[in-house]
């Protein structure tokens, strides 16, 4: 498995977004991508058979990134939105722009990281198996990692606005099940050729097959402040990987699964998610507690277990990112101390 972060840049003061990220791609002593927004950087870990290495790995790459911004006067935070008030800049890009022209506003005013994680299977048709079988659980990833309850400074009362904002990609969000890989390029190639889409790239469903590596590719995630929560997300898709397909797993309606993520990105953790066995509202500790209960054997297999198990038991106590910068905010009252703490959670 591997982890994929979008990370925010700021000025030093974290008053407003800085637009770096180009320059800081083309540091040739920096292993970072651009992205769709000069004001974003992107960094992968290598491919790790455990969660404790996916963390290791990340946090190197999060420090070789925020020292190369600081020689830049800029700071680099694990958020999904940006607390402060920003116009995003478009990354200099023939691709992009021709995304601009297309999608109009909803290019315009995207500024959202996210967490991917690939998650290697044996086959196309694995794939097609594996992505079938975690639809239904990959709401309750998004509760778990909300982190972006501002937008344009002001609260939005959710838990991942992210989620709502990246929604508004016409490819975007949750799928119903593909019969064969022959199915899923169909539904791919049409949705290119209705103008949904720019090329395959812009395929965004919450798991997809990777267009580049023999993995499926699951992006449901807000980027985590806390580096081991990217870890433990990358845990339990692999589990859920893992799980599928060993054993069939029940489809689900597709309007239930886009009610389960508007619960998710609403609530985060804070209120009830619905069940994904039973569909009904319940609290997200019960959730949670299913969903471990589906995996278990994975996690034990992957020795992935304990970390898992620690890292929910923080995030029951103490809350997911989007608690955390609610928090921030009401100590202060002021967006870029939001900013600056999540700043210092980015590089621990």
């Amino acid at each position: 498995m591997g982890v994929e972060e979008e990370l925010l840049l700021f000025t030093s003061g974290g008053q407003r977004p800085a637009p770096a990220g180009e320059e800081l791609a083309e540091d040739p002593d920096l292993d970072v991508e651009h992205e769709f927004k000069l004001e974003q950087a992107e960094i992968a870990s290598e491919p790790a058979d455990s969660a404790d290495r996916i963390a290791s790995d990340l946090r190197m790459r999060r420090r070789e990134l925020i020292d190369g911004a600081r020689e830049r006067d800029v700071l680099v935070a694990a958020l999904g939105t940006s607390p402060v008030g920003t116009r995003p800049t478009a990354t200099p890009d023939e691709r992009y722009q021709r995304m601009h022209e297309r999608f109009g506003l909803v290019a315009g005013d995207q500024l959202t990281c996210g967490a991917h994680v690939h998650v290697g299977v044996s086959s196309r048709g694995e794939g097609i198996v594996a992505i079938n079988g975690v639809r239904r659980w990959l709401a309750v990833l998004l509760a778990m990692t909300s982190n972006s309850p501002f937008w344009s400074g002001a609260d939005t009362g959710y838990a991942s606005y992210r989620n709502v904002s990246w929604g508004r990609w016409p490819t975007a969000g949750p799928t119903t099940a593909f019969t064969d890989p022959d199915d899923y390029d169909r539904v791919v190639a049409g949705l290119v050729a209705a103008g949904a889409a720019v090329d395959d790239g812009m395929i965004y469903f919450d798991a997809r097959l990777s267009a580049k590596y023999p993995t499926v590719e699951i992006r449901v995630a807000d980027v985590a402040q806390h580096v081991e929560d990217s870890a433990v997300l990358g845990a339990l898709c692999r589990a859920l990987v893992d799980t599928a397909v060993a054993a069939e797993q029940p489809d689900v309606p597709v309007a239930m699964l886009r009610a389960a993520s508007w619960r998710a990105a609403r609530y985060g953790l804070t209120g009830d998610l619905l069940d994904p066995v039973d569909l009904r509202p319940r609290s997200a500790a019960n959730v949670i507690d299913r969903l471990l209960d589906t995996v278990r054997l994975a996690l034990r297999t992957n020795d992935d277990d304990q970390l898992v198990a620690r890292t929910v038991d923080r995030l029951l106590r103490e809350g997911t990112g989007a608690e955390l910068q609610r928090a921030d905010l009401a100590r202060s009252d002021r967006a870029h101390d939001v900013v600056r703490a999540a700043v210092a959670r980015t590089a621990e």
